[in-house]
């Protein structure tokens, strides 16, 4: 059955009136036309559907979206824009961190977590981080670079 309800999504609220069971990546992709977050294995395997929610990384694939009143989601959509890139984004560009790119949201996301609640990771700290996130690709050495470089970077920009 369907409940009126407002989500917060990249700092603008939706009124939405869909079923509170509905998962948020089904809203995302389907209601709100945000499409960066991918459906991989629906399961919480995967990490191709992760958001940021109050600023954690979560899967987006199994939450539903009834629990979300009051919350802040964030998708890859709300990092930047083409025209004013965030450092994350531009340094998995330059570091050309993605080869298919279908899992580089759900990283991004991640990796945007973990920079906000720890702004000089090592190489172990992304790793554990990144740990949700599958990628297929073999681009695993470029993106913990990137994340690193985009990690100096908002250090440079903050001091």
């Amino acid at each position: 059955m369907s409940q009126p309800f407002t989500l917060t999504v990249n700092g603008r609220d939706h009124s939405l009136d869909i079923p509170a069971t509905t998962p948020l990546l089904d809203v995302l992709r389907n209601h709100l036309g945000l499409k960066g977050s991918r459906y991989g294995c629906g399961l919480e395997q995967c990490g191709a559907c992760m958001v940021l929610i109050d600023g954690n990384a979560e899967y987006s694939c199994s939450r539903e979206v009834g629990t979300l009143a009051g919350r802040c989601v964030t998708t890859v959509e709300g990092l930047g824009s083409p025209e004013a890139l965030h450092p994350l984004q531009r340094a998995f560009l330059e570091e050309q961190a993605g080869q298919c790119g279908y899992c580089l949201s759900g990283i991004l996301v991640s990796a945007k977590a973990l920079l906000d609640r720890n702004p000089n990771p090592t190489r172990a700290d992304v790793i554990a981080a990144l740990d949700a996130n599958l990628c297929r690709c073999g681009s695993h050495p470029r993106i913990l670079r990137a994340v690193l470089k985009a990690a100096a970077t908002l250090r440079q920009e903050v001091a």
